[in-house]
């Protein structure tokens, strides 16, 4: 997937190179705009006749550059040089937003009555967009030491020298300007040819993080979506005491490097398998939100290495049945009396579950390639810590929540939530849950859904009027009882 989000890149740049060269028609379809002396600006002031198609055309170029930007994968090193070609997208719209009042070349009238704030805003626009493209040029040809880099940067600073001296005499302006854009052009046409043929850049391989303390009986901690190890500082801490205490945090989440799948509840109760201790060892899973899944299908799936299950206001599931829930159920009707746990297969958890969100299965393959992109590196860095901050009352400590990958995860697994519950439907029909203890602790206000959970797994129903979502940072204590 990072290979195809090079090449829309790459087409974002390209599709910015023969918009931002649009003015070439211009030179015919407003003669009223000169074309050795009038800036290229001017073909789209208010008062020329083709204002709107222009003004269109820079906006969609800025727009694509802005995209490409967003989507190249993020290099170390780089940041400032990308940042800069992101600031001349913005400017190029910013221009086309606020544009000339009238031909400030062309036309020997313009500037003699009082000029909008638009037209001064458009000559800002204009001088920033430059600067930054310069800017952009600069940084990435020091990083990339090409000649092809080299030879277009020297030669745009160098017509850039001459279009300050030909506007400081008056003469030739809008011709030197013209081969300034049309070098700016060449620019995106190379960042385009560069990204397809240049190697993706290099990526140490990292081991997922797992975070193990205390000795005794083996506890293992499941964060639920967004999480990460030190939401669980608390309770870990106090378990520690007397329980060998295991957190992790699943790939892309936390410090764990991102996976290049998409998840799946198969693939999350194989994690839980792989971080337990080997078998006839058993352990204790405390998992919280749509975690309590993955504990679920890892107890059902490997019923002999789990000796006690504690769900943390565990999710609900909600959506249509999925296309093999009819034949569970019946192949549970005709089994005879069900076993623990597989009765309530057929019932309904606060909706029916689907076979699966198309959008989720369509876009979910594409959020680890995209979490490595400058485009979810910004708004990461952007969002990320006062979300976090604003959802958990936390501060980011660690810039967990600062890194694109991240945020791609979250949405991730948020996407594949309606997957993952087809997934338990189907195994809750085929799997019994094994005679353990199991305990689902319900915080806020009554929730049937989570009452009917409790019911479905034969569990103690633990209920926390009193307290937060958030039950292991508002009542650490309530959970550690349960284990």
């Amino acid at each position: 997937m990072e290979r195809r989000l090079v090449v829309l890149a790459a087409s974002a740049f390209i599709v910015a190179a023969v918009l931002s060269c649009a003015w070439v028609t211009g030179q015919f379809t407003t003669p009223a705009v000169d074309r050795t002396g009038g800036y290229v600006g001017e073909l789209a002031a208010r008062d020329q006749p083709w204002t709107r198609l222009f003004r269109t055309t820079d906006a969609l170029a800025g727009l694509a550059c802005l995209a490409g930007v967003a989507l190249v994968p993020r290099a170390r090193r780089q940041w400032a040089g990308w940042l800069a070609m992101a600031v001349f997208g913005a400017f190029t719209i910013a221009g086309s937003v606020f544009p000339y009042d009238c031909a400030v070349l062309s036309d020997a009238g313009c500037g003699r009555g009082p000029l909008s704030p638009a037209h001064h805003a458009h000559v800002a626009a204009a001088v920033l967009s430059a600067a930054a493209v310069l800017a952009a040029m600069a940084l990435l040809t020091r990083r990339w030491h090409a000649w092809g880099a080299s030879l277009i940067t020297g030669a745009t600073f160098g017509v850039t020298a001459l279009t300050l001296a030909a506007v400081a005499s008056g003469r030739l302006a809008g011709a030197v300007q013209r081969v300034q854009v049309l070098l700016v052009a060449c620019w995106l046409v190379y960042l385009a040819l560069r990204l397809l043929i240049a190697e993706p850049p290099s990526r140490r391989p990292r081991r997922q993080h797992v975070l193990a303390a205390g000795a005794g009986p083996a506890v293992l901690v499941s964060a639920g979506p967004a999480g990460a190890w030190f939401h669980w500082e608390l309770v870990a801490r106090e378990l520690a005491r007397g329980h060998r205490v295991t957190r992790f945090d699943r790939p892309g989440l936390g410090l764990s490097p991102a996976s290049p799948v998409p998840p799946t509840l198969y693939g999350e109760a194989a994690r839980l398998a792989a971080l337990a201790p080997p078998h006839p060892s058993q352990v204790t899973v405390v998992a919280g939100s749509v975690a309590a899944w993955h504990a679920e299908a890892f107890a059902r799936l490997h019923p002999l290495r789990v000796s006690k299950l504690v769900l943390v206001n565990p999710a609900c599931e909600r959506g249509r049945r999925p296309c093999g829930y009819a034949l569970g159920r019946l192949r549970l009707r005709v089994g005879g009396p069900a076993p623990r746990g597989a009765v309530s297969a057929g019932r309904v958890l606060g909706g029916r579950v689907p076979g699966g969100s198309a959008f989720g299965r369509a876009v979910g393959p594409w959020m680890p390639a995209l979490g490595g992109t400058w485009g979810a590196t910004a708004l990461a860095r952007l969002t990320g810590p006062a979300a976090h901050r604003m959802l958990t009352g936390l501060a980011d400590g660690y810039g967990v929540y600062r890194r694109g990958r991240v945020l791609a995860a979250v949405a991730g697994e948020w996407l594949a939530r309606r997957e993952m519950a087809a997934d338990l439907r189907r195994i809750r029909a085929a799997h019994p849950l094994p005679d353990v203890p199991v305990t689902v602790i319900s915080s806020g206000r009554g929730s049937r859904c989570r009452a009917r959970v409790a019911g479905l797994l034969d569990a103690k129903l633990v209920r926390l009027p009193g307290c937060g979502r958030h039950v292991h940072l508002d009542d650490p204590g309530a959970i550690t009882d349960a284990v």
